[in-house]
């Protein structure tokens, strides 16, 4: 994974370097495109024709809506793509259950192309933005460019025509900030991505999440369940806003802005909040398209808790086909229902919660409920997620711990390097607001102030070679067991 990162960093250079000498937008066009598709090859091979075809379907269905604006018209068209999706998502599932030789078993051998979750959104997201009367006139090539840009075609983010366009179309010239932002998040998602690995691989063979996760025979205690759902939790973060923040940056340094996926999730106070905050392109896509226009239907309470409730049910079942994902989707839908009816009682009952430690307790629960929801995302087996769920539930089972103790130290470390990242970042954000009134000074306290304003305000620079040696240093210095998943697991839903 290391090799083809730098391979693809290679890439990118190459790619900036042609694309700073193009004067026309529509060279640079062409040249995104084209560059896009190989990246997209380089993965999914001969399937980037299903890539191809996508675009030039929606293309047309959307040029088709353009000219009479129907619901009959999206309805065709958001049909056509869950049936695409469908074949490629949910048929294999079918075929999983049928016998050797029969016509269903047949399904089970289709090959799933990497990213089609991702695109398939976006195309549905252009449909319901004409639909919703957006002013969108994309060129053939401008759409090929949007559902096949490569910073976003694999895992997202999952981006919009009415956002995408007016970049594609911008006159480009590097600038100091691009290049600041963009390499200080390339180097930050390359350290991400390298810790998750490292957490799915463990630090030796066996002792990571994929394997400890994949022993569905293995009785745990409750607090080899809380290490393990925890770890997961890292170590899903890591690899997922890891890739986030290596393509935001990459397309940084083109001078495109894409729609963030995370800020500090595990900071959540509640289950609403955490939503607003962890895969925020999909959360967000769900609630504009799919939630609101189903709370707005009837102004009854109970039917916009079932609105909650089923948005949350489509987002499991985004994830994937199963039994589980359906209930981990249910279950944060329920969470969130039963956040709101606390809120309704407070207001009620004139409750005042706020304070430290009223803020303590709503973020340890939260991240509590996050965490056992993990038990339903990754459980490898219905069984297997029954066997967590009792064995958290069973308080003896609290005084023994089985797993590798070099699991347990690595899921701390990862949980208290979390934070204390956050907290420094916070701490440098303060020192520049002090230093800017201490530069005003004269003398030493004026000098230390321009000093150190100019070491938090230019982090970039000092921080980024840090990240990368790290990173570099977990890459090759350390040997993990193997991993199943990486940096771009994510695409594999």
């Amino acid at each position: 994974m290391t090799r083809e990162l730098v391979t693809y960093g290679i890439g990118v250079v190459v790619v900036w370097l042609v694309a700073m000498r193009q004067r026309s937008v529509t060279a640079r066009q062409v040249l995104y495109l084209v560059a896009s598709w190989l990246f997209y090859y380089s993965w999914g091979s001969w399937l980037i024709g299903l890539l191809i075809f996508s675009s030039l379907m929606n293309y047309a269905l959307g040029e088709w809506l353009k000219r009479r604006i129907t619901a009959g018209r999206l309805w065709t068209g958001i049909l056509l793509n869950l049936a695409f999706l469908s074949v490629f998502k949910y048929l294999p599932l079918l075929g999983a259950y049928g016998r050797a030789g029969s016509p269903l078993a047949m399904f089970k051998h289709i090959i799933f192309p990497i990213g089609v979750s991702f695109w398939t959104f976006e195309a549905l997201s252009y449909l319901l933005e004409i639909y919703r009367e957006e002013e969108l006139d994309p060129s053939l090539l401008e759409f090929c460019l949007y559902m096949s840009f490569w910073p976003t075609v694999l895992q997202g983010p999952i981006c919009r025509m009415s956002s995408m366009l007016p970049q594609f179309r911008q006159e480009w010239t590097v600038s100091n900030d691009d290049l600041k932002i963009g390499v200080r998040r390339v180097a930050i998602g390359g350290l991400m991505a390298a810790l998750g690995i490292l957490m799915a691989g463990g630090l030796h063979t066996g002792a990571g999440v994929d394997a400890l996760f994949d022993n569905t025979s293995a009785r745990w205690t409750g607090i080899d369940v809380w290490f393990l759902i925890i770890g997961y939790g890292f170590q899903l973060f890591f690899s997922f806003c890891g890739w986030s923040h290596l393509m935001i940056g990459a397309a940084r340094l083109f001078g495109i802005q894409l729609h963030e996926n995370f800020d500090r999730p595990y900071l959540s106070t509640t289950p609403s909040m955490f939503w607003t905050r962890w895969h925020m392109s999909l959360s967000f896509w769900i609630r504009d398209f799919l939630f609101l226009p189903l709370a707005t239907a009837r102004r009854e309470v109970w039917w916009r808790n079932l609105s909650l409730v089923i948005a949350m049910f489509v987002f499991g079942l985004w994830h994937g086909g199963s039994f589980l994902y359906m209930m981990w989707g249910t279950y944060h839908g329920v969470l969130m229902v039963l956040h709101r009816q606390w809120q309704e009682f407070r207001k009620r009952a004139g409750f005042e919660w706020s304070g430290f430690l009223p803020t303590l307790i709503s973020w340890a629960l939260t991240f509590s409920a996050v965490s056992i929801g993990y038990i339903f995302f990754n459980a490898r087996t219905i069984p297997q997620a029954l066997g967590m769920l009792k064995a958290i539930v069973s308080f003896p089972s609290y005084r023994h711990l089985t797993l590798d103790h070099s699991f347990c130290a690595m899921t701390l470390l990862a949980a208290a390097g979390y934070f204390a990242i956050i907290g420094a970042s916070e701490l440098l954000d303060r020192i520049a607001e002090a230093a800017r009134e201490w530069s005003t000074a004269v003398g030493l306290r004026g000098w230390i102030g321009s000093a150190l304003g100019t070491l938090a305000n230019e982090r970039w620079v000092w921080i980024t070679p840090v990240v990368i040696v790290l990173a570099l240093y977990l890459s090759v210095m350390f040997k993990p067991g193997h991993a199943e998943t990486g940096p771009v697991m994510y695409a594999l839903f």
